[in-house]
Order: structure tokens, then C-alpha cells, then sequence
């Protein structure tokens, strides 16, 4: 964490607990940890790269864990509305968030975060230990890359990448540099899941035939700006060129950015990738395919979005069938959740609930000998511990990759409207050359080149 460098930078600023304290009359003993707290020099400093809808809640998550520090927000939007339900959010919103919550737990008035827009130079500050990226997707790689290239510790939500070659250099960044990586597939710390992925990897429930994870389908209007599709000038403060980055060159409007980008593959995939990247996750979880994927996609269908901007998938159905023959159902608006189904019995997990068939499995011992799985219960203090550890997180990239992977190749399918063969160890299509042409997409200049330069 080169702590050394940070207590250096700290006594030169003249900052105390890795923040500014505005009115440095008494510095309290948790800022100095003591009374139970951790000593500044100890504790790990987190920037965010992304200030919207879900770095709200993960800046909530990450705040009461008394081992973090969060001392940088990122973001190209400095404040308005347009995220969920219309909210309000952006760099200023979320930094005073931090600002407040450590001023009201140290009882002083604290400047602990400060703000940036352009996250290279986050990256450039020696004394950021870890950065959690919550951006679009269309900006999840580059950062990433780079952020594993500094040596920080990285969480990236999900849906992990825009294309399957981004999710590939991603993993492969992160492997390079040795730094730990949590996906925000945060199902994987629920028990609810872990119990069913249980019963189906040690065959509680016979042979394992079918798998269908049920997602939702349709266009949400999350930011209430689906009806504003004309182009108008970019709010001021909003540096709209760097929020496409990479993305091809697009007019503004209202209902394109914030948190209705999903609906925009030149962004985003739909409810497709961003489903997929829980319930399809706790599939291959409960499969044991978590570092493969399948071999082919089949009968793929979709309903495409007639929105003026919008052009995901709202309706979708696609098979994936495995090399043991088991099939992987994805579909809209059927059997929300994640269902296993064996010769036996079948098990079914939604957040916060699961059921088992026949109930008399639900009680089955998994015994010291046989497939125990990863036990977290929290997803942002498992990224903690793992920094602290140097163990692997419960969602690594290359889980993260694989698994969003299904939704990219259930994309690209609908899109062709083929069965496709798929080499999950090549990560390419057999003799399609339509097929393999989308697993990637060409970047925006200078973010092409620099996305070049850091794959390894």
C-alpha cells in the first residue's frame, strides 16, 4: 500500500486520517486510531471512478468499514439530474455524501474526498490504494487496465465488459499485475444462492439437465428521460465528449446518458448484460463452469426496442448447451431467477429466497469431502479482506468475464439470428466470421490506441 509514500504526501498537505480536516482544532481518536479504530497509515484508500446510480450505493456500502477510506470521487458529470427516477447524482452529489457521513461518525467538519474528472489523473495519485470503477460499460476496460497497471486493487460492476475481447483483456490486466479484483456480481455473497449452486454441484439433485435463468425484459425508463430524444446543448459541467470516450461520436440528449445508457448497445446490452451478469453468473457457479462457458448458442430470438435511441433487446430468448450436454435457458419475463434442474429435484434462488424440490433435499448435509463453495456474506468486505489477505475474491475477473461472456454471445446470436459453435478456450466462433467480428468493437481515438497500449 506504500504507506511510506502516503505518510510522506500526507505530511506535506498537512492532512489528517487521509482527509482534510477544515477546522483542525482537536483531531478525534478515531482519526488517529485509536478507541477501537483503524490507524490511518492502515486503512485502505479507495477512490471512485463514477458518480451515478450505483456508485451511490456502493459508496454507502464501502463507508462503514472502518479499514476504508474513501478519498476521491471521479466523474465526468458534476451534478444534476436523470439517474434513477430522475435523481440527482454526479461527482459533487456523491463526494458530499462522503463528506457528510465522515464528518457526522468523526464529529468535525471533513473534506475526506476530493474531485476529479478525468480518471487518469486518480490513477496517478501513489497514494490511492484501490478504486472501485462504476461507470457505463463502454468505460469499465480502460480504466481497469490502467488502474491494475498502477498497482490498485480493483471492484468493477457489473455487467464486467462491453465485448468479450474487452473481458479478456480485463482478466488478463488483472492477472498480469497480481492486484485483487472483485465483480460487483454481488449474488455470489448471498447464501440463498450458494445453497442451490451447492445442491447442484454435488448432485443433490440427480444429473443436471437444464439450467434457465429467467431475466427482465423491456426498456425501464429508470432516468425519466426516455421521452427526451431530441438533441439539445450538453448541460454545462457535463463533459459529454469524455462521457463517450471510446464509444462512437453521437449527438446529446437527455435520454442517452446517466442511467438509461443501457438501452444503447454502443454502451450498454440491454437487460441481456445487465441481468447477465447475476443470474447467469449463479448458473455457472452452479454448473462449475465458472473458467469455461459453453459450446454452442442456439434457437435465439429476440424483440428489438423501436425507441428512437434505444435499440437493446426487449424481449430475448437463447439456449446455451455446455459440453456434458446440460442446456442453459436465458429468457425475458418467465421463471425470474435461477432455476437447476436434475433428475432428481430442482432449486430455485431469488435474492432472498430459495426453494428446493422435494423439500426433504433441503435439509441435505454438503459434507467436508465434496464441493464447498466460497462463503461471503458481504460482498464489499470480501474485497477488503481479500486486499488485506492477497486471497482471491468470490467474483475474480476471469469469473466475471467468463460469465457475462454467456450474455455477449446471446447478443451476438439474436443479433445474426444463427446457432453459433463456440471454442470456449480460443474464445471464438467455429467458421463464423460474421460471429467473431462482434466480439469486439473499434474504440474512438486517442481511447483505441491507449486501450492497445495496456493489453497484455
Amino acid at each position: 500500500m506504500e504507506r511510506k509514500n502516503r505518510r510522506s504526501f500526507l505530511k506535506k498537505a498537512g492532512l489528517a486520517a487521509s482527509s482534510m480536516l477544515v477546522a483542525p482544532t482537536l483531531i478525534p481518536g478515531s482519526a488517529l486510531g485509536k478507541n477501537g479504530f483503524t490507524a490511518p497509515s492502515d486503512r485502505i484508500t479507495l477512490a471512485f471512478i463514477g458518480a451515478g446510480n450505483q456508485a451511490g450505493n456502493d459508496v454507502r456500502g464501502f463507508l462503514p468499514d472502518d479499514r476504508v477510506q474513501v478519498t476521491a470521487i471521479c466523474d465526468v458529470n458534476k451534478i444534476g439530474p436523470g439517474y434513477w427516477n430522475g435523481k440527482i447524482a454526479g461527482r459533487e452529489y456523491i463526494r458530499k455524501l462522503v463528506d457528510d457521513f465522515y464528518s457526522e461518525k468523526h464529529g468535525k467538519n471533513y473534506r475526506s474526498a476530493e474531485g476529479y474528472t478525468d480518471f487518469r489523473d486518480v490513477l496517478e495519485r501513489k497514494d490511492i490504494d484501490a478504486v472501485e470503477v462504476v461507470t457505463p460499460d463502454h468505460w469499465h476496460a480502460i480504466p481497469v487496465m490502467m488502474a491494475a497497471a498502477a498497482g490498485k486493487h480493483i471492484y468493477c460492476q457489473k455487467p464486467l465488459s462491453l465485448t468479450v475481447e474487452e473481458g479478456r483483456a480485463m482478466s488478463d490486466a488483472v492477472r498480469k499485475y497480481g492486484v485483487r479484483f472483485q465483480t460487483g456480481s454481488q449474488q455470489r455473497s448471498s447464501h440463498h444462492f450458494r445453497r442451490v449452486c451447492e445442491l447442484a454441484r454435488n448432485g443433490r439433485l440427480g444429473t443436471l439437465h437444464t439450467v434457465t435463468c429467467g431475466l427482465p425484459g423491456g426498456t425501464p425508463d429508470f432516468g425519466k428521460t426516455g421521452h427526451l430524444t431530441e438533441t439539445i446543448p450538453v448541460p454545462k459541467d457535463f463533459d459529454y465528449d469524455m462521457w463517450l470516450g471510446p464509444a462512437p461520436e453521437a449527438p446529446y440528449s437527455p435520454c442517452r446518458t446517466h442511467v438509461n445508457y443501457r438501452w444503447i448497445m454502443d454502451y450498454s446490452g440491454g437487460n441481456v448484460t445487465d441481468w447477465g451478469g447475476h443470474h447467469p453468473d449463479i448458473a455457472q457457479w452452479g454448473m462449475g463452469t465458472d473458467h469455461t462457458g459453453p459450446v454452442k448458442i442456439q434457437n435465439a430470438q429476440a424483440v428489438w426496442s423501436d425507441h428512437p435511441v434505444w435499440n437493446t433487446a426487449v424481449r430475448f430468448y437463447f439456449e446455451c448447451i455446455y459440453e456434458n450436454g446440460v442446456k442453459l435457458i436465458v429468457q425475458s419475463d418467465k421463471d425470474f431467477g435461477v432455476t437447476f434442474e436434475g433428475t432428481e429435484g430442482s432449486a430455485w434462488a431469488i435474492r432472498g429466497e430459495h426453494k428446493i424440490n422435494p423439500e426433504k433435499l433441503a435439509d441435505t448435509a454438503i459434507g467436508p469431502n465434496e464441493s464447498v463453495l466460497y462463503v461471503s456474506e458481504n460482498h464489499y468486505s470480501n474485497f477488503i479482506d481479500c486486499i488485506q489477505s492477497g486471497k482471491e475474491t468470490i467474483a475474480p475477473a476471469e469469473v466475471g468475464h467468463r460469465s457475462i461472456t454467456l450474455a455477449h454471445l446471446g447478443n451476438i446470436a439474436m443479433m445474426l439470428q444463427q446457432d453459433l459453435d463456440w471454442d470456449p478456450a480460443s474464445e471464438r466462433f467455429t467458421g463464423n466470421f460474421a460471429a467473431n467480428q462482434l466480439l469486439s468493437r473499434e474504440m474512438r481515438e486517442p481511447w483505441g490506441t491507449l486501450f492497445r497500449k495496456y493489453k497484455v
